[in-house]
């Protein structure tokens, strides 16, 4: 029987889909068979950054989008499955997370997009398909995000410390696992992780992003610029909480740097460098945590990790230390999410999501 599952994450960072193969048991048993990353181009990334934002013409650019992933994330699929020398028939489903486009949970009528249509992905893989994670959690009313905390507490719980593992992709989110296994779970996005750094490199200098944080370090963070990036409100709300990249934007920083014109360009990097570890680490101050481990792109910068690790008062260290490599943790949590999906349990937290109760989350698209 198909006991082994598939898991696609592409990111706020959108810069690929990442793919694993991953054979789940009883916890905390994970076997990672293997991994695979599907870049995009430079002009599929400028095409999918531009539709996070209002533009002309959306249905038809997000239309052809759509049915465009679709095929990158099956091939991604296919790919990773060759790579674990595994055929079709070993596969039991694929989680699939989508591209995140719009996520909206604070209107009225909260809605959230993700595109990347699931049903070309079981026609043209021959496997099923389970996706559309986050809006059945927005319809028992929780933000639909974070999703991969229900996924850390499976891996990552230890009866010794307590924990927190945050995710740096375009925005940064955080869990909190205590040691206490009755205690629930917290777990919300903080604010930006890597979107504003690659908007202001790409704005800058043409690069997709600072590598290991290397304009970042030849610069200097200026305190008038960061104190009036804090007071953007959307930091001293209270979780449950959730946001996107559509949020932070490079129009968004502009608007405040008109208050300070004088900064130098790496001047501005290092300050939102500082933005970012400052906000993670200001949203578990006040929880007991022994100990922050840090997955996604953001774990790779090393002027990020250094200020998380000078303004974090305990041992900071990445997942890869927990036995999972940082950029392999969301589409494991995905293909983790998918297993859920079938057996019919829960894959939400509403202690991190805010909804009125645990669901199981997705829509599966059969193989035939």
């Amino acid at each position: 029987m198909a006991d082994h599952f598939i898991g696609l994450m592409s990111g706020t960072s959108a810069d690929g889909v990442d793919a694993v193969v991953a054979h789940f048991g009883d916890r905390p048993h994970l076997r990672i068979l293997a991994h695979w990353h599907e870049p995009y181009s430079p002009a599929l990334r400028a095409r999918i950054l531009a539709l996070m934002t209002p533009g002309s013409d959306e249905i038809d650019r997000m239309g052809a989008l759509e049915t465009e992933l679709a095929e990158i994330f099956a091939a991604a699929a296919d790919r990773v499955r060759g790579a674990a020398n595994l055929q079709r028939h070993d596969i039991r489903a694929i989680g699939s997370h989508g591209q995140t486009l719009r996520h909206r949970p604070a209107r009225r009528q909260a809605f959230t997009l993700q595109i990347g249509d699931p049903s070309r992905i079981a026609e043209r893989t021959g496997i099923t398909t389970v996706a559309d994670f986050r809006r059945r959690d927005m319809a028992a009313g929780g933000q639909g995000a974070p999703l991969v905390p229900a996924f850390h507490r499976w891996l990552f719980w230890d009866e010794r410390h307590n924990r927190a593992i945050v995710n740096i992709g375009g925005i940064a989110n955080v869990t909190l696992i205590g040691r206490d296994p009755s205690a629930p779970v917290v777990g919300f996005d903080t604010g930006p992780g890597n979107a504003l750094l690659d908007a202001w490199i790409q704005h800058n200098l043409g690069l997709p992003y600072d590598e290991r944080g290397a304009w970042a370090a030849r610069g200097h963070p200026h305190p008038p610029l960061l104190l009036t990036l804090l007071q953007e409100p959307y930091f001293a709300a209270t979780p449950p909480k959730s946001t996107g990249r559509e949020h932070f934007t490079l129009a968004w920083l502009e608007a405040h740097l008109t208050q300070h014109p004088e900064i130098a360009r790496e001047d501005v990097q290092a300050t939102l460098t500082r933005l970012t570890a400052q906000t993670i680490v200001a949203a578990i101050r006040h929880a007991d945590v022994d100990e922050l481990f840090v997955c996604g792109g953001g774990s790779a910068n090393d002027s990020l990790m250094r200020e998380v690790r000078m303004l974090f008062a305990g041992p900071v260290d990445t997942t890869s230390a927990l036995g999972l490599a940082p950029d392999l943790v969301e589409p494991t949590a995905f293909a983790w999410l998918a297993a859920q999906t079938l057996a019919g349990r829960p894959g939400n937290l509403p202690s991190v999501t805010g909804a009125t109760h645990a669901a199981v989350l997705g829509g599966i698209y059969p193989a035939t």
